[in-house]
């Protein structure tokens, strides 16, 4: 499968500078390793936080 990067950086809402923007597969792997969540997961004030611990997920989520 051919990767659409350009493609996904149009949705990609990550404010941070970094090299796996718009390569979802790598940046999923990335934050899985450290018990992370891409940017995609959180919104936008919280994404500019740079928190993306899962705990924060579930903080932002719990209903």
């Amino acid at each position: 499968m051919e990767c659409k990067q350009e493609e996904n950086k149009k949705d990609c809402p990550c404010t941070y500078p970094c090299e796996k923007k718009g390569i979802c597969c790598e940046c999923i792997k990335y934050h899985r390793e450290r018990n992370e969540l891409p940017a995609c997961y959180f919104d936008k004030d919280t994404e500019k936080t740079y928190d993306r611990s899962i705990k924060r997920f579930v903080q932002e989520n719990q209903t």
